[in-house]
């Protein structure tokens, strides 16, 4: 196993729920008026562009078991190395959650993902659980089609990072914005009971929507060769 690139997985789930925390946390109190879910969106999706550009030659630049796992099922990440980066980052993400405890003047709830109500407009879990799977789905379309070699070389990262941005646009106000488990775990295990209780649907959803849309990816790609 690459350590660098298990060191890269676990910076940039660190950073990755940074933006998020840090966001979510401060800027709705902040004395010059609140970012809102925009802001809390742009700030993801920045931070994961710019850390693609940084890390991406180095790991990948999943940030995401989700990711890590639709990309085995496009055939794009080996089988083999699918544990160590999932280590990695749900690593990255209790410690960026750590960080922000020490830090304070965080919510109850840690900002965790949730139905019913812990989701901002009350969606139950059926509905949750369907834009989870959606959304991650479209999301590892994305990753690799803006990843091919046939794609422009060199906008994968702002694809990648706008695609995301989008994603939290349309997912924050139903399940606070998930489709990555590890940034889920994070933030459950400091949120409570509740939250904890309703994490196994931010593993499930986001994975299965992944490896679907991995799947789908890699058949369009390969239709695309023909």
């Amino acid at each position: 196993m690459n350590q660098r690139a298990l060191a890269a997985e676990f910076i940039g789930t660190f950073m990755l729920m940074s933006s998020v925390l840090g966001a979510a946390f401060y800027s709705f109190a902040a004395p010059s008026g609140p970012a809102g879910i925009l802001g809390i969106a742009l700030s993801i999706g920045i931070t994961v562009m710019t850390l693609t550009f940084a890390v991406g030659h180095i790991s990948g630049a999943h940030f995401n078991p989700a990711v890590t796992l639709g990309l085995v099922a496009g055939g794009r990440f080996s089988a083999n190395n699918a544990v160590g980066y999932i280590v990695a980052q749900c690593v990255g993400a209790v410690a960026a959650c750590a960080f922000f405890a020490l830090v304070g003047k965080t919510s109850p709830t840690f900002a965790a993902n949730g139905y019913d109500s812990l989701s901002m407009m009350g969606f139950g879990l059926a509905s949750v659980f369907l834009v989870e799977t959606v959304l991650t789905a479209f999301f590892l379309i994305v990753i690799i089609g803006a990843t091919s070699n046939r794609a422009p070389a060199g906008f994968a990262p702002i694809a990648i990072g706008l695609a995301l941005t989008a994603i939290h646009i349309v997912a924050i106000p139903v399940s606070n914005a998930s489709v990555n488990p590890a940034r889920s775990l994070g933030s459950a295990l400091f949120g409570g009971t509740l939250a904890l209780s309703q994490v196994w649907l931010f593993w499930v959803a986001p994975i299965l929507g992944a490896v679907i849309g991995g799947t789908i990816a890699r058949w369009l790609q390969e239709a695309g060769t023909s």
